[in-house]
């Protein structure tokens, strides 16, 4: 039996025919701008997000990254949510190599950030303070779906404070099958956006920064500042193309098995769970007991799992539904 990994959508591998695009791709120095697959993607990905222009980086990380740099100047200030990924998982790399300033907020429930509250953060225009200058949204967090028409007050509210708007769309495809909409629908409310094709869409590495053509430019410089400029990075980028053409519908299947998933384990006395809450691929879960002990039983059903007792399980394209059942029954044979 094959190992079920429930840690993170960033554990799959890449399928038989996506291995083929990359061995098939056509390449050149992508650091000339010679690589027409690289070309290719970060034009597909550019138009999907109704952006200008589309950069292609090693990771959301490193995507991010550049969007803050090429946002921010030294002494500027970004506002971000206290758990977004920009500001709490991505070593501090705003503030040790960009010299940006973050002010992190709490996060509602929902996984927004409550518009008057950032805007009694805003620092007036004095000289004892950073310059506010963005505001960093992500879409999915932790598996929820922004509103769309809170995406739409978040566009009013930066043109009323003169501030620039980022989305980490980290998990933005799901997000976009999630509210039956094109990905556009969501992205257009933004300045850039960073879509990363290493998660739900199934691709073994990368990220795309989109945004205008200016912009880009600039990003462009950073990253080769930053080390990220690739020679025949092409192979690489023929595994987004491929991910972007097939997989995106796809993630509706994922977002299905952690319905089923919550569903099941929601039934187990010990697990605290409200399946109701579960929007797309990831939920979360309250462990009574040991939770050491789960992990280990887990490990003999061939089940990983992040150790914690405010579980995080993520589905992806390497779950099936058949084994939704079996982690359902190894769960259910732990507490019983």
């Amino acid at each position: 039996m094959k190992w079920i990994d429930l840690r993170s959508d960033t554990v799959t591998k890449p399928t038989d025919s996506m291995r083929n695009a990359m061995v098939q791709a056509d390449v050149g120095d992508d650091v000339y701008g010679e690589d027409p697959t690289v070309n290719l993607l970060e034009k597909t990905t550019a138009q999907l997000t109704g952006m200008e222009a589309g950069l292609f980086c090693a990771s959301g990380t490193q995507s991010n990254l550049l969007a803050l740099m090429s946002h921010c100047n030294r002494g500027d200030e970004y506002i971000v949510g206290q758990l977004a990924h920009t500001y709490r998982y991505e070593g501090g790399g705003a503030a040790v190599l960009g010299s940006i300033q973050p002010q992190p907020l709490n996060l509602e429930p929902d996984g927004t950030l409550d518009l008057a509250k950032v805007a009694r953060f805003i620092k007036p225009d004095d000289f004892h303070f950073a310059r506010t200058k963005l505001l960093c949204l992500e879409n999915t967090h932790g598996g929820k779906v922004l509103p769309m028409g809170y995406l739409a007050e978040a566009r009013t509210f930066v043109d009323a404070h003169n501030l620039l708007l980022h989305l980490d769309g980290a998990r933005v495809f799901n997000a976009a099958v999630k509210s039956n909409v094109a990905v556009q629908k969501i992205t257009h409310h933004f300045d850039t956006v960073s879509c990363c094709l290493s998660k739900g869409l199934g691709a073994p590495v990368g990220s795309v920064l989109c945004g205008p053509e200016d912009f880009i430019q600039k990003a462009r410089r950073w990253r080769k500042v930053l080390g990220g400029g690739m020679r025949q990075a092409g192979i690489l980028a023929a595994a987004g193309l491929y991910a972007l053409e097939y997989h995106v519908n796809r993630l509706e299947q994922d977002h299905k098995n952690a319905r089923r998933l919550a569903a099941g384990l929601s039934e187990i006395n010990g697990i605290g769970l409200h399946p109701g809450g579960v929007q797309t691929n990831i939920l979360f879960a309250d462990i009574k007991g040991d939770i050491d002990k789960l992990y280990q039983h887990l490990k003999t059903q061939k089940i990983l799992i992040d150790p914690s007792n405010h579980l995080r399980l993520v589905t992806h394209l390497d779950i099936a539904p058949q084994d939704i059942e079996h982690t359902i029954g190894a769960f259910k044979s732990f507490f019983m």
